[in-house]
């Protein structure tokens, strides 16, 4: 009977484990994320199908590889090149982040939004992106820095987007020559009256508009981090 009563009680415990463990997993698949590393050359990956391949390659490695993954990212129109819009690049949604957490039910309500809740924006990882409240350094505003510390502050995403989603056609650069330059701005203290060569950013946190801030102070890695940014950008499944 002990023997019955201790197998019984074993059952019973990994059961509630079990039980623990659906309980813990998020119970929406993870079909958005503020990609955790950048390529290269900053904003400069050559076009927007590297960016996608690297928004695919970070799923996969973090077992979501499942959809088609695209960064959004908008493409001014060009000679020969017509523009692209980031919101007709990623799908239909709904969206949610690593922990299952509903970022937007639709393009529309995906756009209306104006930022992000605190910690929503999360990487593939399930980490939320480094922003408001991270640790602060005299040198965080500083490639090598931001490369030997991944807690600190890069809330500044890549996006070429106006707050509706769509290439500017402005006749000002917002995506560092559609994502192929390496140029610096002309406002190396202060990226937001940079009137020379950038990509427009916006905000994982709530500290400002999630998809449309301004314009960076240039294209390299050098340049983003002067305003605490490191070449990252956010994926979306689209299909």
């Amino acid at each position: 009977m002990r023997k019955i009563l201790a197998f019984a009680g074993g059952l019973l415990c990994v059961a509630a484990g079990s039980f623990a463990a659906l309980a813990q997993a998020p119970t929406h698949p993870m079909s958005f994320f503020v990609s955790s590393e950048s390529l290269p050359g900053g904003a400069n990956f050559g076009n927007i199908a590297n960016a996608d391949a690297h928004c695919q390659a970070l799923a996969a490695a973090a077992g979501a590889g499942g959809h088609v993954w695209h960064a959004y990212l908008s493409v001014q129109e060009r000679p020969g090149q017509p523009a692209i819009n980031a919101r007709d690049r990623i799908g239909k949604g709904p969206w949610y982040n690593a922990k299952g957490v509903l970022i937007a039910k639709d393009v529309d309500e995906l756009h209306a939004m104006k930022s992000f809740a605190p910690g929503a924006a999360m990487n593939e990882k399930g980490v939320p992106n480094p922003g408001r409240g991270a640790s602060e350094d005299p040198a965080d505003k500083t490639w090598p820095y931001m490369q030997a510390h991944p807690e600190s502050m890069r809330h500044e995403i890549l996006t070429g987007s106006t707050p509706e989603g769509r290439a500017f056609t402005d006749g000002r650069d917002h995506t560092c020559n559609n994502w192929t330059s390496s140029a610096d701005g002309n406002s190396p203290q202060r990226a937001r009256t940079n009137t020379g060569p950038g990509a427009e950013i916006g905000k994982s946190d709530d500290s400002g508009p999630w998809n449309s801030q301004g314009i960076s102070g240039g294209c390299d890695h050098v340049a983003l981090a002067r305003s605490h940014g490191a070449g990252l950008f956010y994926c979306f499944a689209a299909e």
